[in-house]
């Protein structure tokens, strides 16, 4: 951790929200007028698609199914790890984009499937992270301690499934036996290195549908906000002021002492309250030890 150069990430799994939260921080960033420097996990993928694909291959002719992008062995996280340690030290590092699609293509001036060249961090106020590893910890890897914000966003599983099924038939044009072989593949580390992570982070926002998800693999379509609620829990309770957020936001409840559940609505509002003060606080500390 580090006063002067504060670091906030973002983790969860493949499908389960990581990107639309980012949005609510792109919010709140612009509306305090800070300039965060934005890596993805992505980019610290070992492999680029084909050679993923061809790894997948090699693994599985060897008998590991499991193989997969939640893997550590798929990901350079030492990578991520000296990124983490120099900007919190220094104020700087580098990164470089996984290119997705061909937008992303024309943008970056690359193949999707493809990553950009390597290149250093804009100058910012702090560094934020979104995606599947960003509190992980491995047998040589320990995330979370150089992290000053943790958020875990945290679909229960059938929905997050469903998400994701959506997502990777809608825009990847997967059949639903492709998008369940890749679940399968990667059940093992998701229990092994990104459901620990949850224990890690500083505050949790889980959606909880309200509508039969009994079978993720046959849902028509994604619950949505207003069937759903939203289970918001505090690592650390002491000092949040819970009596104004249930003020705040209305229907909310406390369900344990360091938990409060919401509307499923009232996402956006929740964090924007939640975040933002915690985000000053980051700045504040920042101002002092400069």
């Amino acid at each position: 951790m580090s006063a002067k150069h504060p670091i906030i990430a973002i983790t969860g799994s493949s499908g389960a929200g990581t990107t639309s939260v980012k949005k609510i921080f792109d919010q709140i960033f612009r509306r305090e007028d800070v300039r965060a420097a934005f890596i993805e996990g992505d980019a610290f993928h070992r492999y680029d698609r084909q050679a993923m694909k061809a790894k997948m291959l090699e693994e599985e002719s060897r008998g590991n199914r499991d193989f997969s992008h939640f893997s550590p062995e798929a990901n350079i996280l030492e990578k991520l790890q000296e990124v983490f340690s120099d900007f919190g030290r220094k104020g700087r590092g580098e990164t470089r984009h996984y290119i997705h699609d061909q937008d992303e293509a024309q943008l970056y001036g690359g193949e999707p499937g493809t990553f950009s060249d390597w290149a250093p961090l804009e100058p910012s106020d702090l560094l934020f992270y979104e995606g599947l590893h960003g509190c992980v910890k491995t047998e040589t890897v320990d995330l979370a301690p150089l992290v000053d914000l943790k958020i875990g966003v945290v679909p229960v599983i059938n929905l997050e499934w469903i998400q994701k099924i959506h997502r990777d038939k809608s825009t990847r044009g997967y059949s639903t036996e492709a998008v369940m072989d890749t679940i399968l593949r990667r059940m093992p580390d998701y229990v092994k290195y990104i459901c620990p992570q949850f224990g890690r982070t500083d505050i949790n926002f889980q959606r909880v549908p309200i509508v039969d998800t009994s079978d993720p693999f046959i849902a028509r379509w994604i619950p949505t906000p207003d069937e759903s609620m939203i289970v918001i829990r505090f690592a650390k309770p002491r000092g949040i002021d819970f009596p104004y957020l249930l003020s705040m936001i209305h229907g909310s409840f406390m369900s344990r002492a360091n938990s409060i559940v919401a509307p499923g609505n009232k996402l956006d509002i929740a964090m924007q309250l939640i975040l933002t003060p915690l985000i000053l606080q980051l700045m504040e500390k920042k101002r002092r030890a400069s």
